[in-house]
């Protein structure tokens, strides 16, 4: 029996739905898209995308740049939306074939144990580790963006103090879970588990078991 355990929205929909064949990061166009951004504001690329494609653009928030940029390099790159292209991901999986449980935190427990986990971050070494792999060429461009990454090379690079910088990928990994969290609810193969910090986690487990057992046993 196949487990897979995580914290990745995305891919868990992936694995349960599917994927599409889609073009490679084309790193000159995001390039492009990025420094419009930069200039003119994300909104003017979900202008863009609402033009090319609607159903995209009303799934993306305005200013998720990321996204954005890659609905429409994927339009530019093979003239086809996104959305048409990602029409498996609207379909669910039967509740018998899969069963998906998620760990729900109260939202103000979840920001104190994101913020315990920054600093534990940057307290274990996280600028030293991102200067030593600058130095010996080994961030790829993907890894360079990832949360926390992105902003120590800017912190490195002289844009803002390192306080400063704790505090950006603080607020940011806020955002992350909050996105996570509307990932989870929207698939409707996850059931929500509630949790606290005086949970017993194997209780947690065993229910989570017995929840399964009692889902095949009426299948």
């Amino acid at each position: 029996t196949p487990l897979f355990v995580g914290g990745t929205p995305l891919y868990l929909k992936a694995l349960l739905r599917g994927t599409f064949a889609g073009p490679a990061a084309d790193w000159d166009l995001r390039r492009k898209y990025e420094q419009q951004a930069a200039a003119e504001g994300p909104e003017a690329l979900h202008r863009q995308l609402q033009a090319v494609d609607a159903a995209a653009a009303a799934r993306l928030h305005p200013n998720d740049a990321r996204r954005i940029i890659r609905a429409l390099e994927v339009h530019q790159l093979t003239g086809v939306p996104i959305s048409q292209w990602q029409q498996q991901f609207e379909t669910p999986v039967p509740q018998n074939e899969c069963r998906v449980f998620c760990l729900q935190w109260e939202r103000a427990v979840l920001q104190e144990r994101s913020h315990r986990r920054v600093d534990a971050m940057f307290a274990a070494g996280l600028v030293d580790e991102v200067r030593g792999l600058l130095a010996a060429g080994e961030l790829s461009q993907t890894a360079s963006q990832a949360l926390g990454y992105r902003e120590v090379i800017e912190h490195l690079a002289g844009v803002r103090s390192l306080a400063e910088t704790v505090d950006l990928v603080k607020l940011r990994t806020r955002q992350f879970a909050k996105r996570q969290e509307t990932w989870f609810r929207s698939l409707a193969e996850c059931r929500m588990v509630p949790v606290d910090e005086a949970s017993d986690m194997s209780q947690v487990a065993e229910a989570i078991l017995a929840a399964g057992r009692e889902a095949k046993a009426s299948e």
